[in-house]
């Protein structure tokens, strides 16, 4: 059944740090490809820390929460890709993100650094979504998030992408 899709401003995918692995980096190329036929899509790239090994866990969060809270405006939608966030099955994250693009808001899902992100990210964010209770490396998670995005798309258009 084909629902008709409300547009977005933009749905961003704001990461701390640069894929590092080119399979991972072109799997996410075409992925963003097959997303313009959708919705407006932004791969936001924040810049790993200078002498993060320097600094402990709790100063790692700090600094990368700030650059994130630079990132955001007062009206994006945030959602943090985060362990204790909502799990959906595709067709119930379909769902959500139809929901979400008929606010008008701007989406943006964040993935934070290797050791999540500081209480002030916590607060600033409207929600928490999670992959899975499995941990997956913040290299793969990226393309996981965009494949989901990507399949949402198909699931309201009706297309043959998704089985279920």
């Amino acid at each position: 059944m084909q629902r008709k899709l409300k547009r977005i401003m933009k749905i961003t995918l704001l990461v701390v740090g640069k894929t590092n692995d080119a399979r991972i980096s072109s799997l996410i190329e075409e992925y963003k490809e097959r997303l313009t036929h959708y919705v407006p899509f932004e791969l936001a790239v924040l810049p790993d820390l200078k002498n993060a090994k320097a600094l402990s866990e709790e100063q790692v969060k700090t600094a990368e929460g700030e650059a994130i809270l630079r990132y955001v405006t007062p009206s994006m939608d945030v959602v943090l890709l985060d362990e204790h966030g909502r799990e959906f099955r595709s067709i119930e994250y379909a769902a959500w993100l139809q929901k979400k693009m008929a606010s008008g808001r701007d989406l943006t899902l964040i993935i934070g650094g290797p050791y999540g992100f500081s209480k002030a990210v916590y607060e600033r964010a409207n929600g928490k979504i999670s992959m899975s209770q499995m941990t997956f490396s913040h290299q793969m998670i990226r393309i996981m998030v965009i494949e989901q995005i990507y399949r949402a798309m198909t699931i309201l258009k009706g297309e043959p992408y998704h089985h279920e």
